[in-house]
C-alpha cells in the first residue's frame, strides 16, 4: 500500500490468485493518481475492505471462493453505491459478460489490458463512465444484434444435458424413457434453435448462453 496523501483515486484489488493480484498492484504502483488501499482474495473479504476504506473503484475478478465476482459486485452496488465495480478477469464468454454487467459492474476488462488502458479505465469508472474491453464490447453488440431464438423446451434441455454427459442417442432414450427416433427429433429441433450443426457445438453454445451449467 502507498501513502498517497490527497487527490489519488482509492481502489481495492480483489483476486483469488496471489500472483495475479500482486501483478495488478505492481502494474499500478507507479501511478501517482491511484492509491491502492487494500487487497483481498475472496468476495467476502472484499466487502469488508469496501466498508472499511470506502474506495472509489473496486477491481474485481469473477471466479473466486467464498463469494464470487458477480455476487460481490451485486453486494457492493447495493450496499456501497459510491464504489464503482470494474470487473478484471480472463473470462470473456457471453454468459460471464452478461452476468457481470447485469450485477451492476460499470466496466468489464480482460487481464491482457495494458497498464495505460487499466489506468484510464479506473479513472473513467470513477467518473461513472462505462468501460468495456474492445472484445467484450464486440460480443455485447453481436449479442444484441442476434435474432431472438425460441427457448429450448424442458425435454430438449434434458436431451442436451444427456448429450453433455456423453450419452449416445440410444442411451439418452433409455434415460428419458423415450424412443431413439424421438431423441433424434429433439436434437434436430434444438440444433435449429441454437443455430448449430453438431452435438459438440450445441453443448458449447448452450453453455455460452447459460442454458447449460456444467461443473
Amino acid at each position: 500500500m502507498r501513502d498517497m496523501g490527497e487527490g489519488g483515486l482509492r481502489i481495492v484489488v480483489v483476486d483469488d490468485h496471489t500472483v495475479m493480484r500482486a501483478g495488478v498492484i505492481a502494474l499500478l504502483a507507479a501511478e501517482d493518481s491511484i492509491e491502492i488501499v487494500g487487497e483481498a482474495g475472496d468476495g467476502r473479504a472484499a466487502l469488508e475492505l469496501v466498508e472499511r476504506y470506502d474506495p472509489d473503484v473496486a477491481l474485481v475478478d469473477l471466479r473466486m471462493p467464498v463469494l464470487d465476482g458477480v455476487a460481490t459486485t451485486t453486494e457492493i452496488v447495493a450496499r456501497y453505491p459510491r464504489t464503482r465495480v470494474l470487473i478484471l478477469t480472463t473470462y470473456d464468454t457471453d454468459t460471464e459478460i452478461e452476468r457481470g454487467v447485469e450485477a451492476g459492474a460499470i466496466g468489464y476488462l480482460l487481464k491482457d489490458t495494458t497498464r495505460e488502458q487499466l489506468v484510464g479505465a479506473i479513472h473513467a469508472a470513477a467518473r461513472g463512465e462505462t468501460v468495456l474491453a474492445p472484445r467484450v464490447a464486440e460480443k455485447l453488440v453481436a449479442r444484441m444484434r442476434r435474432p431472438v431464438q425460441d427457448p429450448l423446451t424442458d425435454r430438449e434441455t434434458d436431451v442436451l444435458n444427456a448429450v453433455a454427459d456423453g450419452l449416445t442417442n440410444a442411451e439418452i432414450g433409455r434415460r428419458l424413457v423415450i424412443a431413439e427416433a424421438t431423441v433424434k427429433t429433439h436434437l434436430l429441433r434444438l440444433f435449429a434453435k441454437l443455430d448449430v450443426n453438431d452435438r459438440t457445438r450445441a453443448v458449447v453454445v448452450a453453455m455460452e448462453r447459460g442454458i447449460l451449467e456444467r461443473p
